[in-house]
């Protein structure tokens, strides 16, 4: 005997107000901004949308103990060009501790969201005999070479409602359906939760502070992608450095340095060095964590650094957060072998570029990518929070690092010291008899090989907290 529509309709998750937070009550009307439904039932979808999607499993029971085991299941339509080879591998097990029933979330306000920039070439400036360095070229790129990604996450706050971890406060990164973000999205969310798991299955994860801990997730019957994170800090470390310029300029617009009493400003630059010492120690630590379980991070950059705290005061408390692992490259060299996913392929592609053709020395071109891209990262956090707003910014500053100096980084000291703006920067990177710099070009070396790794990075002088 069939059923009537009534009893074949999935219930809907309804939002309700509750002093400040939203939670599902399962009556009452929805905020008509904040409505939206939840279905786990794969079945429901009509064939034509199974086929022309890739589903993300979450199979699991309602809440998972701290023993169970999750398996994550993926399963991949032939009209995206995969292989054969790799959709013999649809099934992965790992252990982790993971909340994957959606009434076990409150969801609350949305906090913010943010996208991917895609940066394919710039336009660079001739430099060399008889052309002289403007500095108001710096930062001028072409339209057609910098444009937005496809992906626009939003973030909301949140909290576990029920089970062990009940009350506990969590920030939800909600990916977009396929509808709207396509299959990169999709492709983005599964890659990151399965980074997660990996990181996170592993006996001794609890040992390393430095990466951002994900609690759980669902999926929408919208098919959105919401993943669950232990709620460490809403602050990255470009926030932190475009606050710090700000007060820079703030000083500036007082009367300068002449107007400053000659111990508050050591004091403060006294502070802000340690400060940002400390963030670039837990970041490569993080990193450091990651290359030692066989996974690169493909995307660190200051949005991709999470902390607990941007009070310069507080630095001793400071614990710098790995995020953003959608990118993240799995790389076991049974995993290398014959890969072709989409999100790779860039990788890949730089690596063969770079000559790196065997297993052994891809896997070292992509750990030493990752470094290169700490490198930046150390540049930015040298530079930015030491500097007036609006002085330096990131495109601007890897510019002259890979365009106008070549990644010479001793000439670009040399152009930095005859800008009194830079001056606090380079101050800092002199410390320990020009240690900075030394770490930076060794970071930054054009050739992969010889860049040190991440645990050389974290030892070396300059992050070793001797100078501040």
């Amino acid at each position: 005997m069939g059923r009537s529509p009534a009893e074949e309709k999935e219930p809907a998750l309804r939002l309700t107000n509750d002093n400040g937070s939203f939670r599902n009550d399962g009556n009452g009307a929805p905020p008509p901004t904040m409505f939206f439904e939840m279905g786990w039932r794969v079945g429901d979808r009509s064939k034509d949308q199974k086929e022309k999607r890739r589903m993300m499993m979450l199979l699991s029971a309602d809440y998972l103990s701290f023993s169970s085991n999750v398996c994550f299941l993926r399963e991949f339509n032939r009209s995206f060009g995969l292989d054969s080879r790799r959709r013999r591998k649809i099934g992965r097990c790992c252990r982790a501790t993971l909340i994957t029933n959606s009434e076990s979330f409150e969801v609350g306000r949305l906090i913010g969201s943010y996208g991917f920039m895609n940066i394919t070439s710039y336009s660079g400036f001739q430099s060399g005999m008889g052309m002289e360095f403007v500095p108001e070229d710096v930062g001028r790129f072409r339209a057609q070479d910098v444009g937005e990604g496809s992906v626009n996450i939003r973030l909301y706050e949140g909290r576990i409602a029920q089970g062990p971890l009940r009350g506990t406060s969590v920030i939800f990164k909600v990916y977009p359906g396929q509808q709207v973000g396509g299959f990169e999205a999709d492709s983005m969310a599964a890659n990151e939760l399965s980074a997660h798991a990996s990181l996170q299955s592993n006996s001794k994860a609890v040992a390393c502070q430095n990466i951002q801990v994900l609690l759980g997730g669902f999926e929408t019957k919208t098919g959105e992608q919401w993943l669950a994170f232990r709620n460490d800090g809403k602050y990255t470390a470009a926030d932190y450095a475009k606050v710090a310029s700000e007060k820079m300029s703030k000083i500036s617009d007082l009367g300068g340095q002449r107007n400053w009493n000659p111990f508050e400003k050591d004091e403060t630059v006294k502070r802000r060095r340690y400060f940002v010492t400390k963030l670039l120690q837990g970041t490569i630590r993080g990193l450091a964590y990651m290359h030692d379980h066989d996974r690169l991070h493909q995307s660190l950059g200051p949005a991709s650094v999470v902390l607990n705290t941007m009070a310069e005061k507080e630095a001793s408390y400071l614990i710098p957060r790995l995020r953003d692992l959608a990118f993240s490259v799995d790389v076991r060299y049974s995993e290398i072998e014959g890969d072709t996913r989409t999100l790779s392929e860039g990788l890949w592609r730089r690596a063969s570029v770079a000559g790196a053709f065997t297993l052994m020395e891809k896997r070292a071109f992509g750990i030493a990518d990752d470094i290169y891209e700490a490198g930046l990262l150390f540049a930015y956090m040298a530079f930015i929070p030491f500097c007036e707003a609006g002085v330096m910014d990131s495109l601007s500053l890897r510019r002259l690092l890979e365009n106008t100096f070549k990644l010479d980084v001793q000439a670009m000291r040399e152009y930095c010291l005859a800008d009194d703006r830079l001056l606090e920067a380079v101050k800092f990177l002199d410390l320990g008899d020009g240690a900075g710099w030394e770490l930076l070009q060794a970071m930054l070396n054009g050739d992969f090989r010889q860049r040190p790794i991440a645990e050389a990075v974290l030892n070396h002088r300059f992050l070793a907290g001797a100078f501040v």
